[in-house]
C-alpha cells in the first residue's frame, strides 16, 4: 500500500516506523529537515521538505498515486487543508487529526466527509476515555472489550504467592472449573510470548487474558486481584488529555485538577464547574501532600512531560493512592515506568496507531488495539465465507507460531477457541498477534 503522512512529529515517526514494518511505501512531509531526518533514521521513507498544504509539496509526494494519507501534524489546520487537498488530487482515503470535539458530532463529521476527509480522530479524547473505562476496572492494567463488550482482554501482573506460579499454561486451563479464560500472550522481561500448553508461568509475568466478560470478575478474584471502588480522582496537568478526563468525571466523582500555569487555571476554572482547580506545581510534595494526595482513590499524571508523569505518579503510589495513571508518551520509558509500580500506562502514539492502522489491512477488521508495555496487537475480525479459517480446524489452520486466536463471538454465544475448534463464516474471531505475523493472519479471514 501506498503511505503520505503529513507530519514528521512523535505521532507521525511512529506511524511511519510501524507501517513500515509492514512492507508498506511510505513517504513522510515536514517542514522542518530535522524531523524528516530523525523519522529517516528508524524507518525505510521517503521524505519530503516541504508545507503539506501546498498543491506543490502534495504533488511532489505523489499523492495522486497513495492509497492513504494521514495527516498528523500537531496542529488541526494544517491537518484538515491536506487532507482535503490530497482527497482532491486523488488520494483514494484520507485520515486528519483533530483537537475539537465538536468536529466529531454525526452532523458535522458528514461535512468533513463531503469535503473529502474519510475519517477523522482524535487522539486526546480516545486517551481520556480509555482512562475512565480503565477506572471502570481498577484491578487490571490493561482492559479492552471486543464484540460488543461480550468478549474482553485483561493483563494481570504474576506475583509471588500466585496460583499460576510454576504451572504450565495447559494445567491452568484445566484447574479454574467454572471460569473458563484463556492466556493469549506473556509479558517477560521486555518479550511478548505466544504462549504453548507447556509453557510456564514465573513470577514477575504480566499475562493478556481472553476472557468472557461476564466471568472476567471470577478470574479477577481468581487471580487475587480486587476492582476498587474510585471515589476521590486527583488529576495533574491541565492537558487536552486531562480536561477530557475531569469533563467525564466531574458529574460522578470528586475530582481535584493540579495546573501548574495559574492562567491555564482560571481558564479551567470556568470551564469544568464540578472539579476543584489547583494551581500548585505537582513535582512539590508538600503542596500535594496539603491538597490531600495520600487520601484519594486514584491518581491520574496527564502533564506534556513524560517525566514529571513518572515522578509524580511514583509520589502517589508511596502515598498509597490505589489506581496510578500516567501519560508516557516517550516509548522507551513505558517499561521502566511499569518496573517501578504505575498500575497503568496511557500514551497518545499507540491509541493513534490503533485508530489508524485497521485503514492498512485489506481484511475486514472490526477493532485493533496496539497494546501498551507489549510489542503485540490484538485485532478483531469478521470471517468472510469461504475463507481459509472455515476449511478446517483452528488445530489444522496453519495458522503463524507468533499469533494465536482468543476468543469467538457467534451470534449471542461466546467461544474461547482450542485445536479443535472450528469457525464458521460471519464469527468475530479476536487475535493476538506479534509485529512479524500481522501481514500474514488476514487471509485467514478474508
Amino acid at each position: 500500500m501506498r503511505i503520505v503522512i503529513a507530519g514528521a512529529g512523535e505521532v507521525g515517526s511512529h506511524l511511519a516506523k510501524m507501517l513500515g514494518e509492514s512492507d508498506h511505501d511510505i513517504t513522510v512531509i515536514d517542514n522542518d529537515p530535522k524531523l524528516l531526518e530523525n523519522v529517516t533514521n528508524i524507518s525505510d521513507v521517503v521524505a519530503i521538505e516541504g508545507d503539506c498544504t501546498t498543491f506543490a509539496t502534495l504533488k511532489k509526494a505523489s499523492v495522486r498515486k497513495a492509497d492513504l494519507f494521514i495527516a498528523v501534524n500537531r496542529e488541526e489546520s494544517p491537518n484538515i487543508i491536506s487532507a482535503m487537498l490530497a482527497k482532491q488530487l486523488g488520494a483514494r482515503k484520507t485520515i486528519a487529526r483533530i483537537d475539537n470535539n465538536e468536529y466529531l458530532e454525526p452532523n458535522n463529521k458528514e461535512v468533513f466527509i463531503n469535503m473529502g476527509i474519510d475519517y477523522l480522530f482524535y487522539p486526546e479524547k480516545v486517551a481520556a476515555l480509555e482512562v475512565v473505562n480503565l477506572l471502570g476496572h481498577s484491578s487490571t492494567t490493561e482492559y479492552v472489550d471486543f464484540s460488543g463488550g461480550r468478549l474482553s482482554l485483561s493483563v494481570f501482573p504474576i506475583s509471588d504467592g500466585s496460583p499460576f506460579v510454576g504451572r504450565t499454561v495447559a494445567e491452568m486451563n484445566e484447574d479454574i472449573v467454572g471460569v473458563p479464560f484463556r492466556t493469549v500472550a506473556i509479558e517477560r522481561n521486555e518479550q511478548t510470548i505466544i504462549p504453548h500448553g507447556g509453557d510456564i508461568y514465573h513470577v514477575g509475568d504480566s499475562i493478556y487474558v481472553i476472557s468472557n466478560v461476564v466471568n472476567t470478575p471470577k478470574l479477577v478474584d481468581f487471580c487475587g486481584m480486587s476492582d476498587i471502588e474510585i471515589e476521590n480522582v486527583m488529576i495533574l496537568g491541565g492537558s487536552r488529555v486531562g480536561v477530557r478526563i475531569a469533563l467525564e468525571l466531574q458529574n460522578h466523582l470528586n475530582v481535584k485538577l493540579v495546573e501548574y500555569n495559574a492562567e491555564k487555571a482560571y481558564r479551567l476554572a470556568e470551564l469544568l464547574d464540578n472539579t476543584l482547580i489547583i494551581n500548585e506545581d505537582g513535582r512539590d510534595i508538600e503542596a500535594m501532600l496539603e491538597e490531600g494526595l495520600q487520601n484519594m482513590d486514584a491518581f491520574i499524571a496527564v502533564t506534556a512531560r513524560s517525566e514529571t508523569n513518572i515522578l509524580a505518579a511514583m509520589l502517589a503510589k508511596r502515598m498509597g493512592v490505589k489506581k496510578v495513571i500516567a501519560e508516557v508518551e516517550n516509548l522507551n520509558y513505558i517499561n521502566l515506568a511499569e518496573s517501578i509500580g504505575i498500575d497503568t500506562i496511557i500514551n497518545k502514539k499507540l491509541v493513534t496507531a490503533s485508530n489508524i492502522f485497521r485503514f492498512t489491512m485489506n481484511t475486514d477488521v472490526q477493532a485493533i488495539r496496539c497494546l501498551r508495555g507489549s510489542a503485540a496487537e490484538v485485532l478483531e475480525f469478521i470471517v468472510k465465507p469461504n475463507s481459509p479459517a472455515t476449511k478446517s480446524t483452528v488445530a489444522g489452520l496453519g495458522f503463524p507460531a507468533e499469533a494465536t486466536i482468543g476468543g469467538i463471538v457467534r451470534a449471542d454465544n461466546v467461544f474461547l477457541v482450542d485445536g479443535a475448534t472450528q469457525i464458521n463464516a460471519y464469527d468475530r474471531v479476536v487475535v493476538f498477534s506479534l509485529p512479524s505475523a500481522i501481514g500474514k493472519i488476514g487471509r485467514f479471514f478474508n
